[in-house]
């Protein structure tokens, strides 16, 4: 009996060894890529979708994924080496770049095309005209960020002067601007989904517009990473890129309730009905990227926004802070 036990404990104990090396084999094979998020949007239901069907894993990715809140913070987080990959808008790598850095951040997969915003009215109106803004109190974001650039960028094309022709209120912060239009700041309001949603089924104000396609395709939100990075580990970003296009061709191809149920874990406390509806307004609208690449006419675009605004010191050229290569490698 105790050389049986003996024989026993010894099987047991080489097949733990194989199956500890099988596992440590499988973890060598993956590699971490740790994510900085500027912020949890469903306006990034294309990055969840990657996560959660797996694509990440397999390219051999596993991803850590962390909200950053802000653009500031993203970039501090990605320069200091907190993280590998920031998922932000592309004006912040020119800051970064005019600011002479060493270790340029380079954009190399677009996530969305657009602006993310709406214009919100406390009164339905039926036929909407952008003048009606004339003479109203217009409650926009806050200064110096692209959701505002591309504000002020739309009411100019549609010849209004965003500070002669209304009054324009920019100090309230990001997450208290839809409680201020709720308490009675403001005839209009620009704002992110999902609240610009929610404020229409509880019946406090009604989308009249979208920034999004009134200031046309720009890198609004992409994927970016150091140069250092790109020349040090560029199969990793290769793969990280050919997960995100495979995600970008699944959102095409399935229905707006498929997708809800992917992204809807990354919104615990939201009503499933409010995400379809956003996830729907931003697929119908053309707000997420089919594919990864930033173009030259996208980037000018941004640039147009930047200058208008009275944001951007000096024009960057497309290559200098684009590489296509990793979005027209993982196409083919």
């Amino acid at each position: 009996m105790k050389r049986w036990f003996t024989a026993a404990l010894a099987v047991l104990f080489c097949v733990s060894i194989f199956l500890t090396a099988c596992s440590n084999s499988k973890e060598d094979q993956t590699q971490k890529i740790r994510i900085g998020e500027v912020t949890r949007s469903l306006f990034y239901a294309p990055q969840y979708v990657a996560i959660e069907k797996g694509f990440f894993e397999e390219e051999g990715l596993n991803i850590e994924l962390t909200t950053t809140f802000g653009g500031d913070k993203t970039m501090t987080a990605l320069l200091t080496g907190s993280i590998d990959v920031a998922l932000v808008g592309s004006e912040t790598s020119i800051y970064v770049y005019l600011q002479e850095a060493e270790d340029p951040v380079i954009n190399f997969a677009q996530l969305t095309q657009t602006d993310g915003t709406f214009l919100v009215s406390r009164e339905p109106i039926e036929n909407f005209s952008w003048d009606m803004l004339k003479g109203s109190t217009f409650l926009g974001q806050r200064k110096g960020g692209m959701p505002q650039m591309a504000g002020e960028f739309t009411l100019k094309k549609n010849g209004i002067d965003p500070h002669s022709d209304l009054e324009l209120i920019q100090n309230v912060e990001f997450a208290n601007i839809p409680s201020a239009f709720a308490s009675g700041t403001g005839d209009f309001v620009q704002l992110f989904e999902p609240q610009a949603t929610i404020f229409e089924q509880e019946n406090r104000g009604h989308i009249v517009a979208s920034f999004g396609t009134e200031s046309g395709h720009l890198p609004y939100t992409v994927f970016m990473t150091k140069q250092s990075m790109i020349e040090d580990d560029p199969e990793v970003v290769q793969k990280f890129t050919n997960a995100v296009y495979k995600a970008q061709q699944w959102i095409q191809e399935h229905e707006v309730e498929e997708i809800t149920e992917l992204v809807m874990p990354y919104f615990e406390d939201a009503d499933q009905d409010t995400v379809t509806a956003v996830i729907q307004r931003y697929k119908e609208q053309g707000s997420f990227a089919t594919d990864p690449t930033i173009d030259e006419e996208e980037w000018n675009n941004l640039q147009d926004i930047m200058e208008e605004a009275g944001e951007l010191p000096e024009r960057v050229e497309h290559g200098t802070l684009v590489n296509n290569s990793f979005a027209e490698e993982a196409m083919k």
